[in-house]
C-alpha cells in the first residue's frame, strides 16, 4: 500500500506534466485579495521586493508584477517551471522550495504562496520565511476554496468525494493559521473574499482534471469526469458554470526588529 508521503509526494509533483491545462483552465485571483494584502501589511505592492513561492505557471506572480511590485518567483517543478518561463519571460524564477528558499536572508518585503503552502512542511517553510524577510515584512499565504454554501458545487464536492475517496472539501477548507504553522510562532490575520468566474462546462471540467487527486489516477479521472459532464449539462443547459469561490487569506508580519 502506499504510504501517506509517497502520495503527497505524487500529488505534489503531478502538475508538472499537465502545466499548460493548469495554465488555461485554473482560476487566478480577484484584485480585491490583492487591495487586502496591501492593506494588511500598510504597504502598496508596488515597488515592494516580493518572492512569489511555489509560483506554478505563474498565475499570482503576475497578478502581483502588474501591481507593480519586484518579483521573483521559486518554483520546484520542471513543467510548471517552463510554462513560467513561457508565459512571463520578464520575469525571473529560480528554482527552489518553501523548505529551503535560494535566497539570501532580509531580502524580501512579501513571501507569498498561491495554493502552495499545503506541499511545504511548516516546521522548516515558517523559519525559512522569517530569515527571508527583511524586518517588518509579511508572509502570505492564500487559496481559491470551493463555495459549499453553493448548492451545484457543494452537490459536486459530494461526488469527487465518492468517486476517489478523498474529501477535496475538507482539504481545501483546513486552511487556517493552527495548520499552517503548528509551532505558533506567527500570528496570522485571517480574511475571506469571495469572487466569481462564469466558464464553459468544458473549462470547468479542465479545471477539475488539473487537481492532484485527478492528475495522479487518470483512469478513475476519465469515469468521472464523463459522468460529471452529464450532471453539469443537464443542471445548465447553456453549457456555462458559474464557479463561485472564497479566497482565504493568511497574513502574518515579522517583529519590526530582527531576532536574536
Amino acid at each position: 500500500m502506499t504510504t501517506p508521503r509517497v502520495d503527497r509526494l505524487t500529488r505534489a509533483h503531478s502538475f508538472n506534466a499537465a502545466a499548460a491545462q493548469y495554465a488555461a483552465n485554473r482560476p487566478s485571483y480577484p484584485p480585491a485579495l490583492f487591495d487586502a494584502v496591501e492593506e494588511l501589511t500598510g504597504r502598496p505592492l508596488a515597488g515592494s521586493r516580493v518572492v512569489d513561492v511555489g509560483a506554478g505557471t505563474g498565475m499570482a506572480t503576475a497578478s502581483l508584477h502588474t501591481r507593480g511590485a519586484d518579483v521573483i518567483a521559486v518554483e520546484p517543478g520542471d513543467g510548471m517551471a517552463a510554462e513560467f518561463r513561457r508565459t512571463l519571460p520578464d520575469v525571473p524564477v529560480v528554482r527552489g522550495s518553501g523548505n529551503a528558499l535560494p535566497l539570501a536572508g532580509h531580502c524580501a518585503d512579501l513571501l507569498t504562496y498561491a495554493q502552495a503552502w499545503h506541499w511545504t512542511d511548516p516546521a522548516r517553510a515558517v523559519p525559512e520565511a522569517v530569515r527571508v524577510l527583511r524586518p517588518g515584512g509579511a508572509l502570505a499565504l492564500w487559496w481559491n476554496t470551493d463555495a459549499l454554501d453553493v448548492p451545484w458545487i457543494a452537490e459536486e464536492a459530494e461526488r469527487t468525494a465518492r468517486h476517489f475517496g478523498v474529501n477535496l472539501a475538507a482539504e481545501r477548507r483546513n486552511t487556517n493559521a493552527r495548520a499552517a504553522d503548528p509551532a505558533g510562532l506567527l500570528h496570522f490575520t485571517r480574511r475571506e473574499i469571495r469572487w466569481s468566474r462564469r466558464v464553459p462546462i468544458d473549462t470547468h471540467l479542465a479545471n477539475l482534471a488539473s487537481h492532484s487527486v485527478l492528475l495522479v489516477d487518470g483512469d478513475r479521472a476519465a469515469t468521472f469526469l464523463a459522468e460529471e459532464r452529464e450532471h453539469l449539462t443537464a443542471a445548465f443547459p447553456d453549457g456555462t458554470v458559474e464557479e463561485t469561490y472564497d479566497v482565504v487569506l493568511l497574513l502574518a508580519t515579522t517583529p519590526p526588529t530582527p531576532t536574536a
